[in-house]
C-alpha cells in the first residue's frame, strides 16, 4: 500500500496515477469516491478524468461502504481517489456510517487489499490552516487525521505532494 497526501491543487492524483502506473502493469482500477455536488464537483470529476485516460483504468464509483462492496476480480492495482471525500460521504450522509466512519473505512482499505497486488490511497492535508471550525468539521478533520495515521503506519510507502514536488515520508524515494 502506498498513500499519497498533499493539499487542494497539488499533484496529488496525478502523481498517485503515475505511481500506481509504474507498479500495476496489469488490471488497474480507480474508485472514485466524490459525491458530484455542484458545478465545480463536476469539473474536478471531469478533469480527473481527462488525466487517466489512455492509461488502462477501469472506473467504479464507490462513495460509501467499501467494506461491503464486493469486486468482481482480482487487480494488479487500485487506485482509491479519495479518502476525504470518503470520510465526507460517511460521516455527513445520511446513508454513511456516521459515527462507525473510522472503522468502516478501515474495513474497506482491508478489504481493497485483498483485492489487489497494489493499492494506491490518495488522503488530503487540512490540517494545516489553524481556523476555527464548527464541531462537525473539527470531528471531520481529527477523523482524518486519525484514518491518515493508521494508513501511513500501515503503508510500504507514503509521499506528500507539495506544490506539484512529490516528497518521500515513509519508504519512498524522491520521484
Amino acid at each position: 500500500m502506498i498513500l499519497v497526501t498533499g493539499g487542494a491543487a497539488s499533484g496529488k492524483s496525478a502523481h498517485a496515477e503515475r505511481l500506481l502506473c509504474e507498479r500495476a502493469r496489469g488490471a488497474r482500477l480507480y474508485l472514485a469516491t466524490m459525491e458530484p455536488f455542484g458545478a465545480a464537483a463536476w469539473a474536478r470529476i471531469e478533469r480527473h478524468r481527462a488525466l487517466r485516460e489512455g492509461k488502462g483504468f477501469e472506473t467504479a464509483e464507490r462513495p460509501m461502504d467499501l467494506a461491503g462492496w464486493t469486486l468482481n476480480r482480482h487487480y494488479d492495482g487500485i487506485l482509491l481517489e479519495d479518502l476525504g471525500n470518503l470520510l465526507a460521504n460517511e460521516l455527513f450522509s445520511p446513508e454513511g456510517a456516521r459515527e462507525t466512519a473510522f472503522d468502516s473505512i478501515l474495513a474497506g482499505v482491508n478489504r481493497l487489499q485483498t483485492c489487489c497486488e497494489t493499492l494506491v490511497v490518495v488522503t488530503n492535508e487540512v490540517f494545516s490552516d489553524g481556523l476555527p471550525y464548527p464541531e462537525d468539521t473539527v470531528r471531520y478533520v481529527e477523523t482524518l487525521g486519525r484514518l491518515n495515521a493508521a494508513l501511513a503506519a500501515r503503508a510500504d510507502a507514503a509521499y506528500e505532494s507539495v506544490c506539484g514536488i512529490l516528497l518521500p515520508l515513509k519508504g519512498g524515494k524522491t520521484q
